[in-house]
């Protein structure tokens, strides 16, 4: 369904809010069953660490080399993208396989669900959510820490070209 003034896959994008709705919707059905509450607040701790896990899984999940096959399905390879990941895009031009595949190529998207999903743990499984929220927002670190080693190795070797604050003796004004 796309409207003459509108090239989106209007219908595609319903359906995946309806699936996302749903599953909130019986997620707490079901927490209000069994006497699930959900927290009163996070600590600053906790939301650090949720949107470092949330910021690394859903690279992962939408970017990573090594989960590609997992998209596979739902997009098509369009070049590289920065270390260890790819740039893909919907194979589908419509419906539900273009939302799925914009959904799993678009890490800003993806982290809604994901989320959602790291707030269901919190509720249902907290040690074992806290737990893979905790390593994962490590795996975020050392992933910046490498990415630091290898600028500061480039500079250090000549092949990354050194900044000079405008302003600086011999420079008239440029950087």
């Amino acid at each position: 369904m796309r409207s003459s003034n509108d090239p989106r896959p209007l219908s595609g994008y319903i359906a995946t809010i309806l699936a996302y709705a749903g599953s909130v919707g019986a997620v707490t059905l079901l927490g209000g069953l069994t006497g699930r509450r959900l927290p009163d607040s996070m600590g600053t701790r906790d939301l650090v660490v949720t949107a470092l896990a949330a910021h690394k899984l859903s690279r992962l999940v939408t970017k990573g080399t090594v989960t590609a096959p997992v998209r596979a399905p739902f997009t098509r390879p369009t070049g590289d993208g920065g270390p260890g990941e790819v740039m893909e895009q919907p194979r589908a031009e419509d419906g539900v396989g273009h939302s799925i595949g914009e959904l799993l190529t678009c890490p800003f998207c993806f982290d809604v669900w994901l989320i959602t999903a790291m707030t269901i743990g919190h509720v249902f499984a907290p040690r074992a959510t806290r737990t893979v929220a905790e390593a994962t927002a490590a795996l975020a670190g050392a992933d910046f820490l490498h990415l630091v080693y290898a600028t500061a190795q480039q500079i250090a070797e000549g092949e990354y070209p050194a900044i000079v604050p405008t302003g600086a003796p011999g420079e008239h004004g440029r950087a």
